[in-house]
C-alpha cells in the first residue's frame, strides 16, 4: 500500500522507520568511539584497528544489496527486523570477546546485518514524492545524528562501569529495536514489485544517471571514515584526551548533524538544488579535514569537527534523495542497497588507509581526505551535472 507524502506532510510509517534507524545508530554510536581503544587493550596496533573497523563495512558491502533486493521481494518490515536481531548478536559477541579474532567475528556479524539505512531510505522512496523527499531524507539523516549524540555519551558513561558494558547495552538496544519495529512499522513495499536483477547485473544496471552519484558518495564516505577511524588516536596523542572526552567530541558531531539535517536541509532544499547542496557539503568537508590536520588545540580540532559535521549533514541526504528519485518503481530497495554497499566499500577502504597513513604521520589521513574530497568537488560538474543524470528506465 503506497501512501504518498507531499509538501510538508509525513507519510504513514515514516516515524516508525525513523525510530528504528535512530536506535540502530544509537548502538553504532556507542561502539565506534570506544572500539579502537577497546581493541588496543587486546594488543591491536593501528593497522589492525583499521582492519577491524573495515571488517564491518566489508560485510555490509557484500550483504547490503542482498538485503535491498530481498526487501523489494518480501517487504521492508521483515528484512529490517531480521537485520536488527543480527546487530544484537554482533554486539553481544563484541561484549564477550576474549581476543582480537573474536572482535573480528562480532564486527562481521554486525556488518552482515547492517541494512537498516538502505531499507529506511527505500521506505521514503516508497511513500514520498519529489517535493517531500529531500526534507524526509534530511529528517532520516537526523536520526544518524541522534544516534551519534546519545550513543557516544551513553558509551562513555557506560564505559566507566567496565569495558564490556557499552557493548552489552548496544546489544540490548538492538534487540529491543527489533521488537518495537515489528510492532509499529507498517509495510510500504508495493504489493506487485518488479523483477530485480541479481549479482553483477544489478551493479551494471544502476545506470549512467545514478552511477556518478554512487561514486561521489563513495569518496565522501571513505574520506569521512578516515576521520572516524583515527580521530580517537589523534585526540589522545595531541590533547591527551581520554575515552569519555573522545566520546563527547563524537557526541558533538551528532548534535551538529541533527541540527543540520533537521533544521537546515529542508529550508535550503527550497532555495538550492539537491546537487548544489552536495557541492556545499563537500566544500565544508574539505575545510574540516584541513582544520583537523593542522589543529593542535581544542579550538582547531573543534572547528574541524563542526565543519565536517555540517558538510556531511548537507551532502549525505542530498545524494540519497537524488538516488532515491531515480530508482524505478519496484527497485528502490535494490538501488539503495547498492548505494549502501558502496558506502560499505568506502568504510572498508577508509579505515584501512587511515590506519596505514596514521602510522606514517598523525595528520596524513586528514590531508589525504581533504585532497580526495576536493577532487570529488572539482569533478562534480563533469561527473554529475550532465544530461545523462536521468531516472533509471523501468523494468520491462
Amino acid at each position: 500500500m503506497r501512501s504518498t507524502a507531499s509538501g510538508r506532510s509525513t507519510p504513514r510509517g515514516f516515524w516508525a522507520v525513523w525510530t528504528a534507524v535512530a536506535l540502530d545508530l544509537l548502538g553504532f554510536g556507542i561502539i565506534i568511539p570506544i572500539l579502537p581503544l577497546y581493541a588496543a587493550e587486546f594488543g591491536a596496533d593501528p593497522p589492525t584497528i583499521g582492519l577491524l573497523l573495515a571488517a564491518y563495512s566489508l560485510a555490509q558491502l557484500v550483504f547490503a544489496p542482498v538485503w535491498g533486493r530481498l526487501s523489494d521481494r518480501v517487504g521492508r518490515k521483515p528484512v529490517l527486523v531480521v537485520t536488527l536481531v543480527g546487530s544484537a548478536v554482533g554486539s553481544l559477541v563484541l561484549a564477550l570477546a576474549g581476543s582480537v579474532v573474536i572482535l573480528f567475528v562480532g564486527r562481521i556479524v554486525d556488518g552482515v546485518s547492517g541494512a537498516s539505512v538502505a531499507v529506511a531510505r527505500a521506505v521514503v522512496a516508497d511513500t514520498a514524492d519529489e517535493a517531500a523527499r529531500p526534507r524526509l531524507m534530511g529528517l532520516l539523516g537526523a536520526a544518524f545524528g541522534v544516534g551519534f549524540v546519545l550513543g557516544p555519551a551513553l558509551g562513555g558513561l557506560a564505559g566507566l562501569f567496565g569495558q564490556r558494558v557499552p557493548f552489552l547495552i548496544a546489544a540490548v538496544i538492538a534487540a529491543g529495536n527489533a521488537v518495537v519495529t515489528w510492532r509499529r512499522l507498517p509495510e510500504t513495499r508495493s504489493r506487485t514489485p518488479a523483477m530485480v536483477p541479481t549479482g553483477l547485473r544489478a551493479f551494471r544496471e544502476v545506470g549512467d544517471g545514478v552511477a556518478p552519484l554512487i561514486v561521489l558518495s563513495f569518496v565522501a564516505v571513505a574520506a569521512f571514515s578516515l576521520f572516524e577511524s583515527t580521530f580517537a588516536l589523534l585526540a589522545a596523542e595531541r590533547l591527551a584526551l581520554t575515552t569519555p572526552a573522545v566520546s563527547g567530541i563524537f557526541a558533538l558531531v551528532g548534535l551538529v548533524l541533527v541540527a543540520t539535517q533537521a533544521g537546515l536541509v529542508g529550508p535550503m532544499s527550497r532555495r538550492f538544488s539537491e546537487l548544489a547542496l552536495v557541492g556545499i557539503g563537500l566544500g565544508l568537508d574539505v575545510g574540516g579535514f584541513l582544520a583537523v590536520a593542522m589543529g593542535t588545540s581544542w579550538l582547531g580540532l573543534g572547528l574541524g569537527v563542526v565543519l565536517l559535521a555540517v558538510g556531511q549533514g548537507l551532502a549525505t541526504p542530498a545524494i540519497s534523495s537524488v538516488i532515491a528519485g531515480r530508482a524505478p518503481t519496484g527497485r528502490a530497495g535494490a538501488v539503495l542497497g547498492i548505494h549502501q554497499s558502496a558506502g560499505g566499500l568506502a568504510r572498508v577502504v577508509g579505515p584501512v588507509v587511515g590506519g596505514v597513513l596514521y602510522a606514517v604521520g598523525a595528520a596524513m589521513p586528514y590531508f589525504t581526505a581533504a585532497f580526495a574530497t576536493l577532487g570529488a568537488l572539482v569533478a562534480l560538474p563533469r561527473a554529475v551535472l550532465r544530461p545523462e543524470l536521468r531516472p533509471l528506465p523501468p523494468d520491462r
